[in-house]
């Protein structure tokens, strides 16, 4: 690893205001080191309760979480907040600012807030918040709030993060309850109905009343600091649930297909596809020859035989070229290896670096539906 990031984890780890504002930066970023960083704070995690602030737009989310940061250091609680925005089409920065909201924090050394764009990630929240929920966990902080752009009925992926998830509602707002059933309001824990004195609240508690079982329902008056303490109470009593933030940052990283030449089936890929090769190399340890052509975020990568006794000779003598593996990157190789073992999943090989320098595991096509499964540390 390098030093750079421990020296920045260590940073991080002792309280360092500027350490945490690079680390954030660097994680929101995906710049180099961004996953050296993710493991050496790993370790230090566990402490913070993650409180997931999700609804439709322009009901309150942002004054609501503003009151709930002000009730949270009453307590003497730190907090962390990280506000997910649109991105703007021109810049891809966070188009709203947050910051501006909970301007009055500004001064406090206990709270940190962090506006993300969310750069096109759908769900409502941005591709980087898992990383920044590990970051700020391990730099202490008794409490860590996100508060999702305004979110439609299907974009669920808050409840993934956070241990606890209040839904915020509010009347006259057009979300029909009975079409909201079928996503965000089925992984809600708890309903706060913002805006209370307005007309409409009443009729809105008695519809979610008769659709959410038995889970809490809150009236609020944000603006006025009404109702936090006990939507804050009821969201402390719901069980918490874990988070799985390398979940939440998997994604795919490339398509390996196995063929007999690489420079014969460049002939297709470049002259008809027009793909090109960004890198070519040689991985001892599997006995192969890699090109890598860039696909959109992902990539393509031609896997040729180094040897007759390579793994890529012996999947074409059995089933001819064809696709070899899929690869997906993980925020935390590591852990997700531990939750692949701890499932009965048939891990092949400890982690170890493979093309173009990455952490990397395979897991045997008999746990994972017939496919060769690589995992790729992010």
């Amino acid at each position: 690893m390098p030093v750079r990031m421990t020296e920045l984890a260590e940073r991080v780890l002792t309280g360092d205001a500027r350490a945490l504002a690079r680390a954030a930066t660097i994680l929101e970023n995906h710049l180099s080191g961004h996953a050296e960083l993710l493991r050496a704070l790993s370790a230090h995690t566990g402490h913070a309760w993650i409180l997931g602030i999700t609804g439709p737009p322009g009901v309150g989310k942002s004054t609501l979480c503003d009151k709930v940061i002000q009730q949270m250091r009453d307590e003497g609680k730190t907090v962390a907040v990280i506000a997910v925005d649109p991105s703007s089409p021109v810049t891809g920065g966070a188009v709203l600012g947050d910051r501006v909201r909970m301007q009055q924090h500004h001064a406090d050394t206990g709270v940190f807030i962090r506006s993300m764009a969310t750069r096109g990630v759908a769900g409502g929240v941005g591709r980087a918040t898992a990383g920044l929920i590990t970051l700020f966990d391990a730099a202490g902080r008794d409490v860590v709030i996100i508060e999702t752009t305004g979110v439609g009925q299907a974009e669920v992926e808050i409840a993934r993060l956070a241990q606890v998830t209040v839904l915020v509602l509010a009347p006259g707002s057009g979300d029909d309850v009975q079409a909201m059933k079928a996503g965000v309001m089925e992984v809600a824990d708890v309903f706060a109905i913002n805006k209370a004195d307005l007309p409409g609240a009443e009729k809105l508690q008695q519809e979610l009343h008769a659709a959410v079982d038995e889970r809490p329902i809150v009236l609020t008056i944000a603006s006025a600091g009404d109702g936090i303490g006990q939507l804050l109470a009821a969201a402390r009593a719901c069980p918490v649930h874990v988070s799985i933030p390398a979940a939440a940052e998997t994604t795919i990283d490339h398509l390996g297909i196995a063929v007999e030449s690489i420079d014969e089936a460049l002939k297709f890929y470049q002259a008809q596809l027009g793909l090109q090769v960004s890198r070519r190399e040689s991985v001892e340890q599997e006995n192969v020859n890699v090109a890598m052509l860039p696909v959109g975020e992902s990539r393509i990568e031609l896997l040729e035989a180094a040897s007759a006794d390579s793994t890529i000779a012996k999947f074409i003598s059995q089933r001819g070229g064809g696709i070899h593996h899929v690869a997906l990157r993980v925020a935390d190789l590591h852990a997700a290896v531990e939750t692949l073992k701890a499932g009965g999943a048939r891990v092949l090989n400890d982690p170890r670096v493979g093309a173009g320098g990455h952490l990397y595991v395979f897991v045997h096509p008999a746990s994972t539906g017939g496919v060769l499964l690589e995992l790729i540390q992010n």
